[in-house]
């Protein structure tokens, strides 16, 4: 059966009578009756029967149908009831799989510059496009669309990127070119509805999603926008905007690799031989060469670049600003002036700017774990990616090269993953944490805080049995809160000022990869049951937000109190949108994929029913 009828009277009447705040959803905060009456139809359109639809969810399910159908250009709607009532996580599933990775998706061509050129980063009236000098097609292609775009300003870049060049053109952002094929922008998926450009690491756990749901084209795409990045940039961006040309982003490409190939051979060994050729590129020059690797040995974020971050909102360093323009006896603001003019040189602000952006670069933007030390750590989690991106090498020469494969066999690859592990089991390892943490360089210590990035070895399955049972302890006992794992634990919380900013990496709220990448590692050393609690208690989270705010999937969460109302730094995209969310975002979709493959039958019934975790995990508390 199926209702029938004229969509936007539908509409008109349903929102008038359930959507009492007048926000264009229907969520647990209207004050309506919760119930509507529709038609029901037979297949054939024979009238069935008068049926009233019952509470918040299944009337945000109706809502959001006629919004799709609406999207369409219907003015009639047919809707079969099985929508309407759908399971919670069949819908989101579906939503996911169906609709949001292709509203997630852009190309940069002139199909897809004029949403891109016109965004609110874009900064002013010029569309600016940022074009290689090394890329001969790129140039010839955008300077050819100046007459569809009459404001494009096509600027080729110098052989030589260097942070005073980046710097000089911060008044005049723009969107970097990424690969074309045929004449058309190979695509990429973007974090959020918001977001025009290709982002570093969110764009791997994107692509654990799309796998899933066997979106084998957009994963090699992406791939390929990075090995092109690589080779006309030099490094994975940040994101492709120009501010980012110094600035690179955690590193996951051999896991990338390794997983797309793995899902479909048939992508064949040549392409595989390529981008592999370019990830031992990217290796050696961004990683293995000063100033991210360290004397040590070991690996730090350290991202170039001079003066104050243009991306970042406004007011965001006036905290710590300050104190300097006191003494200077003057505003923020015209400290900032003569600081950017260079008017006054200021070391220590240098260097503030210099953790900061390296801070950014760990994708970690922002968490007290990183403020003012990022660049004199050896971090946790970049030394783990690393170390996957040697045992990765090593995996792939061995099975589908013949061990041999750019110069290198398999024992070379092992014995730099085996050294990497000796130097992070000797500085990063504690004992009687029972747990990695960062390492500071300057004082040679380590710096003991708690967070989700210390149990990334497990991940990328470096640790010891003994190490993984430890972590697998700690980590229920630190970081686990009622929906997932927390970034920073509540004793990292309780020890930083009442008064200070709160950092949307911290307690308590909790993100996507980090619960990805915890649910992985302890899969790899057999830990189901803490694996599909964990899984269940993220996915419970997402589930009851969605069932409750109209299919809401938005960017961060507060783990402790299991809503999506995160107000710290930037906002919380994805939470405004009328009638329908038709994007979620990018990794929390992945993160909602992973989860369910990781549940069994009874978790899954369970998860429908919106069982609270504390309730079903009673016997481990």
């Amino acid at each position: 059966m199926h209702f029938k009828g004229n969509i936007q009277h539908t509409l008109d009447l349903l929102l008038l009578q359930e959507d009492t705040d007048g926000d264009k959803k229907i969520t647990v905060e209207d004050k309506g009756p919760r119930s509507f009456e529709i038609d029901l139809f037979e297949d054939n359109n024979a009238f069935a029967k008068a049926y009233h639809i019952q509470g918040t969810y299944h009337l945000s399910n109706f809502l959001q149908e006629l919004a799709l159908e609406m999207s369409q250009g219907k003015n009639e709607a047919e809707i079969p009831l099985w929508k309407i009532e759908e399971l919670p996580t069949d819908r989101i599933n579906r939503m996911i799989r169906d609709y949001f990775w292709d509203d997630l998706t852009r190309t940069i061509d002139k199909k897809g510059l004029s949403k891109i050129l016109t965004d609110t980063k874009a900064g002013d009236s010029v569309q600016r496009m940022y074009v290689p000098v090394t890329d001969e097609q790129g140039v010839a292609y955008y300077s050819s669309l100046k007459k569809d775009f009459p404001n494009l300003e096509v600027v080729i870049l110098p052989r030589e990127i260097t942070p005073e060049y980046v710097k000089s053109i911060n008044s005049k952002p723009g969107i970097l070119s990424l690969g074309l094929e045929n004449q058309q922008g190979i695509p990429f998926v973007v974090p959020g509805g918001r977001f025009n450009e290709m982002y570093g690491w969110d764009s791997y756990f994107e692509g654990v999603g799309l796998l899933l749901d066997n979106r084998v084209d957009l994963a090699k795409a992406m791939i390929d926008n990075f090995c092109y990045q690589i080779t006309h940039y030099g490094k994975i961006l940040n994101a492709n905007r120009s501010y980012y040309l110094t600035r690179t982003q955690p590193p996951f490409l051999t896991s990338f690799i390794r997983e797309t190939f793995e899902k479909d051979t048939a992508l064949g060994k040549e392409w595989l031989s390529s981008v592999l050729g370019i990830a031992m590129k990217e290796y050696k020059t961004v990683w293995m060469t000063a100033p991210r690797l360290t004397d040590n040995g070991l690996n730090r974020y350290y991202a170039q670049g001079i003066g104050v971050p243009p991306e970042t909102e406004e007011g965001h360093f006036d905290d710590y600003l300050a104190s300097f323009a006191k003494a200077y006896n003057c505003t923020i603001q015209e400290l900032v002036t003569k600081y950017q003019d260079g008017d006054i040189h200021l070391p220590e602000l240098d260097n503030y700017f210099t953790h900061d952006r390296s801070l950014r670069e760990s994708g970690h933007d922002t968490s007290w774990r990183l403020d003012n030390v990022c660049a004199d750590l050896n971090t946790v989690d970049v030394n783990s990616l690393l170390y996957k991106y040697e045992a990765d090498f090593a995996y792939l020469t061995a099975t589908y090269f013949e061990d041999s494969l750019h110069g290198h066999n398999s024992m070379y690859w092992k014995q730099k993953a085996s050294k990497r592990k000796s130097l992070m089991d000797a500085l990063l390892w504690s004992e009687e944490a029972r747990q990695f943490f960062d390492y500071n360089m300057l004082t040679e210590k380590q710096t003991h805080f708690e967070s989700a990035s210390n149990y990334l070895p497990l991940w990328a399955g470096m640790c010891s049995e003994e190490q993984a049972l430890a972590m697998s302890e700690t980590l229920m006992v630190e970081l686990k809160e009622k929906g997932g794992v927390a970034g920073t634990s509540r004793n990292m919380a309780a020890q930083i000022p009442e008064d200070a900013v709160q950092r949307q990496w911290d307690y308590p709220n909790g993100w996507a990869p980090h619960q990805m990448m915890i649910w992985q590692g302890l899969k790899n050393y057999g830990f189901k049951e803490e694996v599909e609690e964990l899984a269940y208690r993220w996915l419970w989270m997402i589930t009851k937000n969605a069932v409750d705010y109209n299919g809401v999937i938005p960017e961060k969460y507060d783990v402790v109190s299991a809503t999506h109302k995160v107000f710290a730094e930037y906002g919380n995209v994805g939470t405004e949108f009328d009638y329908i969310t038709t994007s979620g975002f990018g990794w929390m979709n992945a993160s909602y994929q992973f989860g369910l493959s990781l549940l069994n039958v009874e978790l899954r019934k369970q998860l429908d029913i919106l069982r609270d975790p504390e309730i079903l995990f009673i016997k481990k508390q």
